[in-house]
Parts: C-alpha cells; sequence; structure tokens
C-alpha cells in the first residue's frame, strides 16, 4: 500500500486512465474529462503534472498512457474498489446502487494485507457486482491463489513486474501467455483437463457482447471459454 504518498487526486486520475487503456490503448483527454466531470482543459493541465511526475505518458491530442509507475497504482486501486464493491453487496448486504460512492471512500485507505485477506474471505471474486468488471488480479508473484492462501506473511511473497491481463479483457487477435489462474483447486484442474496451463499461448479469436464465450486458439486448437474461466486466466500480452 502507497498510503499517502500521493493524493487521492492523483489516484482518481489514474485509476480513470487505467479503466480507460486497459488493452494499451491511448485514454483521450475528453474521456477522462467525462468521467471525472472535470474541464478538459483542467484535466490536460493535470495529466502534464502527472507526466512530470513519472505516472503516465502525455501525448497532445492523442491521449494518455499509464507507466509502470502510474499502473501499479492504478490497478490497486481499481482492485480494491472492485473487492470493496464486491464485500459490501455480498457480506453486508449493501444495495448496488450505493455500492460505488461507498467503495471510493474507502479504498484509498485499505492496506494490501486486509486487500488480501478480503479477497481470501470472499473465494476470490473475479468481476464486481454492479457492473460486472473483470477485478485485476494482486501483484503478488505467484501463479495460483493457493500458493497465496499457503503464505501467513504478505511481506514474505515478492511483487510480480509483468503487467498481466483476464482472457475476457484481450481485443480479437491479441496473443499473451498465461501467467496467472485464479480460483481454487477445482478450477485449475478443469483447465488443465481442457489443456490450459502456466506458460500456454492464447490468442483471442472474438468475444461475445454480455456473458456469452470467448473464442480463443491454444495451441493450434479452437476452444470456447465461457465468461467465468476468461475472467479467472490471465495473461501477458506479446
Amino acid at each position: 500500500m502507497h498510503g499517502k504518498e500521493i493524493s487521492e487526486n492523483i489516484e482518481e486520475y489514474l485509476e480513470t486512465i487505467y479503466k480507460k487503456s486497459l488493452n494499451n490503448n491511448m485514454a483521450k483527454t475528453t474521456e477522462i474529462s467525462k468521467d471525472l466531470d472535470i474541464a478538459p482543459g483542467s484535466v490536460t493541465q493535470m495529466l502534464k503534472k502527472l507526466e512530470k511526475e513519472g505516472y503516465v505518458e502525455y501525448y497532445q491530442y492523442k491521449g494518455v498512457k499509464l507507466t509502470y509507475k502510474g499502473y501499479k497504482i492504478a490497478k490497486e486501486i481499481v482492485r480494491k474498489h472492485r473487492i470493496l464493491e464486491t464485500f459490501l453487496h455480498q457480506t453486508l448486504g449493501i444495495e448496488i446502487e450505493d455500492l460505488h460512492e461507498q467503495a471510493c471512500a474507502m479504498e484509498h485507505s485499505l492496506s494490501d494485507e486486509a486487500e488480501r485477506k478480503l479477497c481470501q474471505l470472499l473465494d476470490y471474486p473475479d468481476q464486481c457486482p454492479d457492473d460486472h468488471n473483470v477485478i485485476p488480479i494482486c501483484d503478488l508473484n505467484i501463479s495460483t491463489c493457493y500458493e497465496c492462501s499457503k503464505i501467513n506473511n504478505i511481506d514474505d511473497i515478492p511483487r510480480r513486474i509483468e503487467r498481466l491481463i483476464a482472457i475476457g479483457n484481450m481485443n480479437p487477435n491479441q496473443v499473451g501467455i498465461i501467467k496467472f489462474i485464479r480460483g481454487d483447486n477445482d478450477k485449475i484442474q478443469s483447465l488443465i483437463d481442457m489443456g490450459i496451463t502456466l506458460e500456454t499461448e492464447v490468442t483471442l479469436i472474438n468475444s461475445t457482447p454480455l456473458n456469452g464465450p470467448q473464442k480463443v486458439i491454444i495451441d493450434s486448437q479452437e476452444v470456447l471459454l465461457d465468461k467465468d474461466l476468461s475472467n479467472n486466466i490471465f495473461v501477458e500480452i506479446q
């Protein structure tokens, strides 16, 4: 957890940019302005400031991308926000329409260890309850959630450097190498039975809207992955 090293305002900017540039796309100033309800001119000034501080790469008239420094912080905030929404809804019974505001108020102060314990308590959730967006994985350098459950002290786990995204967030024709599988041993075994293992190459052919399956190529074979599986297999884009 980075605590108060940066302001909540900067965290909100980084979080918004993350959501708009997940597949290495540029986040447009107009999109950021709309999402944060801030005037475009003010957004541009903040993006230039974020670039000077090493959080983003800003391209005038084109958009902005996160640096690794900015990406790490943004992904952490998005993950905590979506886990908190899941906890508030599933465990405390908070109504869907109230989740976003309450999670926003809590995400900036949630420690990494508290986040990990919530994730385990909720049985490794894969999507938030309000808009069903994929919950990013943590940056602990492990290949399965089972490994995490066997480690008592979070400080004993090294941090992952690679940027990993769920197959469910890939663009058509993107190629990735599987680096992490989320879930219990039953889910992992079901994937092994399908020939899907760590370090396997995956190419997304196409995806269907809502909760439809995604067609991928794995070891030269076409495979249909349902939403549950595609949200829980994370790859490093090649």
